[in-house]
């Protein structure tokens, strides 16, 4: 039988075995149920018994019906301010993609490394990551690709035939180029809230289990996670070169391939200026809206000009942004407007789903005592030095997500994280930020994440070749999320790595 028949069967078995055989917290069966639950959408998360985001929705069938939580409160968990954050960022990212900005902010950085061979590996990795940072990694990676493979072709050209693919497939530049994209659109996603959907699931998961605690702002994020993006872009950059040796043995052949394919995008047209204005304006508007308090300094966010600046969500100025796209005429195509509802349509509702399941699942875990009776068994986990607890948590969910969707995995492991360092007296962005950033770390199989996936289809990718490369960063990785989480988040997020915040546990 395949994988998925396999576990479209044994889902369900594990609830009713969970569910008849123990009795977590007695009195309490609500518990033991949503652990139930919990596994079994686990199972048809890691087989694909259904597809991903069906498996999202069964929170709505099975909370109401075992008990665990009102199917009202269920179903509300699919659309909050997280989820608009992301409908309004992707609205935008849409924009990029229908008037073909993301490919001329892609080629224009490219333009500016030169064209001797590592410079051009930098290159695809900067620019890749930095469109990551805004627009969907999957996107990201099969825009860059296509280019890669020219330019890499361009590079081994050594007569007027272009080389045959067992050639393309051989060359060590070709592959560091090709990984180089791959993992570049991986890191660079984490570098904002909107680069990749574990953040957003860390964000409302974070809120959900601690609702009195701070905002996770969108600038105290980036101020976080982009110093972990620039590193691991330069180390993977060094491994890259240093594991293909021979290629700076390359000629230099490809800066007017990059050059052609740039003019050949036309003119700088309106709509490219209004989606830039927009982009621009987004990022800024993400940055400044809350107050930022770093090292005693507090910078003052443009919310405080509104009576109600608490009211105001980093997900109220991405829709206001998306929508005023819709408001602007097109003028290359008279009649339209430069964001259309076709455009629109193309939104990935998958991960809003995703998204939704994830939240409802945290949101039971905490109504149901399932997340304290965690807190409870794994209380011990305080004796853990705390480099060691934050170094196993991040290569566990590194390895993990090697074969599990990143999504799926942190918003199955975020809630029991969020119970744990309750129940541990430990502050919980020691357990749920090296979750979060390890699940965008994985580099080895084509599975991992989507970029891997879409390099390996060009098939100038082995398996093995990945793998090679990719243990090691996932190891160097495994350091870096390490060191971010104990050195860079007590400052940005303000607090003492021994000590447990008032609002740990405030309802």
């Amino acid at each position: 039988m395949h994988t998925s028949g396999v576990g479209l069967i044994l889902g369900p078995v594990a609830f009713a075995f969970v569910a008849l055989v123990f009795d977590l917290d007695p009195g309490n069966p609500a518990a033991t149920r949503a652990l139930g639950i919990a596994l079994w959408m686990a199972v048809w998360w890691v087989t694909e018994a259904v597809p991903i985001p069906i498996t999202a929705l069964l929170p709505v069938v099975l909370f109401p019906l075992t008990g665990v939580m009102d199917g009202g409160k269920a179903a509300s968990q699919y659309f909050n301010s997280t989820i608009f954050l992301f409908i309004g960022g992707f609205l935008v990212a849409l924009a990029m993609q229908r008037w073909n900005l993301h490919s001329r902010i892609a080629l224009r950085i490219l333009l500016l490394f030169g064209d001797r061979p590592l410079a051009i590996l930098m290159g695809f990795m900067v620019a890749t990551a930095f469109l990551s940072m805004w627009v969907s990694n999957t996107a990201t990676a099969m825009m860059m690709v296509p280019v890669a493979i020219a330019v890499g072709g361009a590079l081994m050209q050594r007569s007027e035939d272009t080389p045959d693919v067992e050639v393309q497939r051989s060359s060590p530049y070709m592959t560091a180029l090709l990984l180089g994209v791959a993992y570049s659109a991986s890191i660079g996603g984490i570098a904002t809230l909107v680069g990749t959907p574990p953040n957003l699931s860390f964000s409302r998961i974070f809120a959900i289990s601690f609702p009195a605690a701070p905002e996770i702002s969108f600038a105290e994020w980036m101020l976080f996670a982009l110093p972990v993006t620039v590193v691991l872009l330069a180390i993977t950059w060094v491994v890259l070169a240093l594991w293909k040796g021979r290629i700076a043995d390359v000629e230099p052949a490809s800066a007017s391939m990059i050059k052609f394919r740039y003019t050949a995008l036309g003119p700088f047209g309106f709509e490219q200026r209004v989606v830039l204005a927009a982009f621009v304006a987004l990022a800024v508007l993400w940055v400044t809206r809350a107050d930022l308090d770093i090292g005693g300094f507090m910078f003052k966010g443009w919310a405080n000009l509104f009576g109600t600046p608490d009211f105001i969500n980093d997900g109220t100025v991405a829709v206001a942004i998306g929508v005023l796209l819709f408001m602007v005429p097109a003028r290359s195509k008279p009649g339209e407007r430069v964001m259309d509802w076709e455009t629109a349509a193309k939104l990935r509702w998958d991960i809003v789903l995703l998204f939704g399941g994830g939240f409802a699942l945290a949101a039971a875990f905490l109504d149901s005592g399932l997340a304290a009776w965690f807190g409870e068994e794994l209380s011990d986990v305080d004796n853990v030095p705390v480099v060691v607890m934050v170094g196993t948590i991040s290569l566990l969910v590194t390895f993990v997500t090697e074969l599990n969707s990143n999504t799926a995995t942190t918003e199955t492991v975020l809630p029991v994280l969020a119970g744990v360092a309750s129940g541990a007296g430990i502050h919980p962005l020691l357990m749920m930020l090296p979750a979060t950033l390890a699940a965008s770390l994985a580099f080895m199989m084509p599975v991992a994440t989507p970029p891997n996936a879409i390099v390996f289809g060009s098939g100038l990718i082995r398996i093995p070749e990945m793998v090679r490369v990719g243990i090691v960063l996932n190891l160097i990785g495994v350091i870096a999320v390490t060191a971010a989480v104990l050195v860079i988040a007590p400052v940005v997020f303000d607090f003492e790595i021994g000590s447990v915040p008032d609002w740990v546990g405030v309802r």
